[in-house]
């Protein structure tokens, strides 16, 4: 299960996982997505499947930041179990090819001069691109109206198109459109330059200090999962991302294979839960 649709981050994420999950696991491995509510359809979906043969991508929109900003129908922590940490992309500033900005710089002048009439693109509101946006409004005292979307497919197709001038969206996402000149990157969320995009400086690079942001993904069944299942999935999933070949598609999206044991992707998981919730509150965000 995806909670975004196709041509998205998590999608791109899940089927690098799938396609060697089916042949290790020697059964048929099919994605399917099910975007809306902020990546929580797929969650909801998951929590409730009984026949031990659901699984989840997760991403951390949906397991560590919406529970703090809405009612969910199901209980992120006593619904699911975090069963394997696949990896994190960064988030990256991507604009409209045909907005007359170069820089960060440029943007954030374009912004101050045109209040409230550049909008920016997510993939729902309580996404990683929704959160990453509103911290560069506050750290550069700009308005940019938010425009969520059903995932980061539809928002990029608008992207492209112009229709929204620019987007916070992660580099598995972007990274195709950015090589094939349809959207420009002007940053990156992260604290470090990702070598995917060795050329795009850092925001902090940049001069807008204190906006890092990245999505990570894994993998979660349903709390009721007998835990040898829980276990093998486990251990297969590890073992996809310790191909070469996985290794590679990982990269090529701007992410690298990140093994973790199950307690630790726990710890991790319970980690993240209190990060966002903290920020949600500080930063006082809401959900449009």
């Amino acid at each position: 299960m995806v909670g975004s649709s196709a041509g998205g981050g998590t999608d791109a994420m899940a089927r690098a996982v799938a396609d060697k999950l089916g042949p290790a696991l020697k059964t048929s491995v099919v994605v399917e997505n099910r975007p809306g509510a902020s990546n929580t359809l797929a969650a909801d979906t998951t929590a409730k499947s009984s026949d031990g043969h659901t699984l989840l991508m997760g991403v951390s929109t949906a397991q560590a930041i919406v529970p703090h900003l809405m009612k969910l129908a199901y209980d992120n922590e006593r619904d699911l179990v975090p069963v394997a940490f696949v990896g994190a992309v960064p988030n990256v500033l991507v604009v409209s090819k045909d907005l007359p900005v170069k820089t960060v710089a440029d943007l954030v002048k374009l912004a101050r001069d045109k209040p409230g009439q550049l909008n920016f693109a997510s993939s729902g509101s309580g996404s990683t691109q929704h959160i990453a946006a509103e911290l560069f409004k506050e750290a550069t005292g700009t308005f940019i109206t938010h425009i969520p979307y059903r995932g980061s497919g539809p928002a990029l197709v608008d992207l492209i198109a112009g229709q929204v001038q620019m987007s916070f969206d992660t580099l598995a996402s972007v990274s195709g459109h950015i090589r094939s000149g349809k959207v420009r990157a002007l940053a990156v969320a992260s604290a470090r330059r990702n070598p995917a995009l060795p050329e795009v400086p850092t925001l902090a690079e940049a001069g807008v200090k204190g906006v890092e942001m990245s999505a990570w993904y894994g993998v979660y069944m349903p709390a009721a999962t007998p835990k040898a299942v829980q276990q093998r999935v486990h251990d297969e999933v590890n073992r996809v991302l310790a191909l070469p070949d996985t290794k590679a598609r990982l990269a090529a999206i701007g992410s690298e294979a990140t093994p973790m044991s199950q307690a630790e992707f726990a710890a991790f998981h319970a980690a993240e839960n209190r990060r966002y919730a903290d920020l949600v509150k500080r930063r006082n965000i809401k959900l449009d």
